[in-house]
């Protein structure tokens, strides 16, 4: 196992491999105050505004109950409440945004990821890229802003890296895609790519990803990395401690992932040595 994650840092190093970043990301980081799971933020949203019991764990459902009964502005008031905490990077976040990585993708709501880079590439040189809500930004799928977050005045260009958040974030603008009717807009056109940025699907060509901290144990949720990773290389790997459920598993197979069955804890500090180790010479 430590010959692949060499191997996978190495990869990294070269700009080879894309990470792709789920809510499993923030157990790594310490003194987390931001819901980390669609059911730990579900909760914090139905806590603010009473909505039916049958949907009341259900995210998507429950945002949209409230963005129908309240305003959409509620919606995005209590997700700028939930994630106004940033947790501070943990040394995988760190040593990520150090890499050789050109593109980052990034799938939580919270800045954890953008504080990384800030951390670590202050003098700039890289853009967020963030997916829009239609019923705020209709006909735009995404913002491009830039190390500052300012709206990028011209679009990023082949030396400029990428952090990719489809379904937005908090900074700097509360971008969310977080209510059915957001997903409906999203998934009705993914298949043909349109909400995926020109650049995001460039750069992706011939690149393996490598998924911390994500599950595909939801239709969502793969259907969202099938897209994202369309056209990309025939190797990419994915760190599951636990056995994949049938969809996984049959979702891992037909992606050619390869599923390394090490905590996210211990793969990360493997893989963080191994960034940071000296170069061994050819």
């Amino acid at each position: 196992m430590s010959d692949l994650i060499a191997d996978i840092a190495r990869q990294l190093d070269q700009g080879s491999v894309i990470p792709y970043l789920g809510a499993g990301m923030l157990s790594l980081c310490e003194n987390v105050s931001v819901p980390a799971t669609p059911a730990a933020l579900a909760a914090v949203m139905t806590a603010k505004v009473s909505v039916p019991h049958k949907i009341r764990a259900r995210l998507t459902q429950a945002a949209q109950f409230i963005e129908n009964f309240k305003h959409r502005k509620s919606v995005v008031m209590i997700m700028d409440e939930a994630y106004a905490s940033v947790p501070t990077p943990s040394p995988l976040h760190r040593a990520l945004a150090a890499s050789g990585a050109t593109l980052w993708v990034d799938t939580w709501y919270d800045d954890t990821m953008l504080a990384a880079l800030k951390a670590v590439r202050p003098q700039g040189g890289w853009h967020q890229l963030q997916g829009l809500s239609q019923s705020e930004h209709f006909g735009q799928w995404t913002a491009d802003y830039d190390a500052e977050g300012h709206v990028a005045d011209a679009p990023a260009g082949e030396a400029t890296a990428l952090l990719y958040r489809p379904i937005g974030g908090r900074s700097p603008a509360s971008n969310y895609l977080v209510s059915d009717s957001d997903y409906v807009e999203v998934l009705t056109e993914i298949d043909i790519q349109t909400p995926i940025p020109a650049v995001v699907q460039e750069r992706r060509k011939g690149k393996g990803f490598l998924f911390l901290g994500c599950r595909f144990d939801d239709q969502l949720t793969r259907s969202f990395a099938r897209q994202i990773m369309k056209r990309s290389s025939d190797a990419h790997w994915a760190v599951l401690p636990d056995e994949p459920t049938r969809m996984e598993a049959r979702f891992l197979e037909e992606q050619g992932i390869t599923r390394i069955p090490m905590s996210l804890a211990e793969f990360g500090a493997a893989l963080t040595d191994a960034l940071h180790a000296e170069p061994v010479a050819p």
